[in-house]
Order: structure tokens, then sequence, then C-alpha cells
């Protein structure tokens, strides 16, 4: 199974700063890559109060495209002020079958962690299986 959740406030830079028109064309450029995604999930990219924000999230059997984790680090190479946070169950990734990962982008930068609200997912999130 791979579930995700993720949300992210596009932004060009940390400061308070931002050109107004660079920012809309990453956002253009952005909205280019999310409809070539074209995925049943949410993928969704919108402008609230006037700032830019995405939203994503999905549900399979297994991890398929879209990538979303390497989604995230594009919008963090490309508007390097972006922030927000992507959890992963993905119960086919070595290592982490049983937590909840989150995905933090802050700087441009992504790093991985364990969720320690949602993890390990047996028992926190399911029984374990008795037979």
């Amino acid at each position: 199974m791979f579930e995700y959740h993720g949300w992210i406030t596009v932004r060009e830079s940390a400061g308070e700063d931002d050109d107004a028109d660079r920012l809309r064309r990453t956002v253009d450029a952005l909205r280019t890559r999310v409809d070539a995604l074209d995925s049943p999930y949410l993928l969704d990219l919108r402008w609230m109060n006037g700032e830019p924000f995405l939203h994503l999230g999905g549900h399979s059997n297994h991890r398929s495209p879209p990538d979303v984790v390497a989604f995230f680090r594009h919008v963090g190479r490309v508007a390097p002020g972006s922030y927000g946070l992507l959890h992963v169950l993905d119960d086919e990734d070595p290592g982490h079958a049983n937590e909840v990962r989150v995905f933090r982008l802050v700087r441009g930068a992504v790093t991985a962690h364990t969720e320690p609200l949602l993890s390990p997912c047996v028992p926190t999130l399911e029984d374990p299986v008795t037979r």
C-alpha cells in the first residue's frame, strides 16, 4: 500500500521580497508540471489570499507514478523559499514498512523523518495480525 498526504506553500524566497512576476511564472511552470502528472489522485495548485499552495494526496496498492517525493523535491528546486510536509505510508519501503515517513521541505531542502505521532503503524494505526 502507498498512501500520501501533503501540502506546500509556494514561495520564491524565504524573505518578504518575492518578485510577483517571477512567482507567477514559477507557479505557471508548476501548473504545467501538475497537469503533466495527470493522476487520478489529488494534486491541486491554487492561489488563496494572494499566495500559491499545492495540496496532494493519494492511495494505491503500490508505489506508482506520479513520484510525489520527486515532485516535492522539484518544487524545492524551482521555488526555494517554499515549505511544506508530505506524509507517506509505503509498506514496501525497506526498513520503513511499519512507519509513516514525513518529508519536510524547508528552504529548498527535503529531509525525511519518521512521523512519531503515527508510527509504528502496528500497533498505533492498526491491530497486529493474529492467526
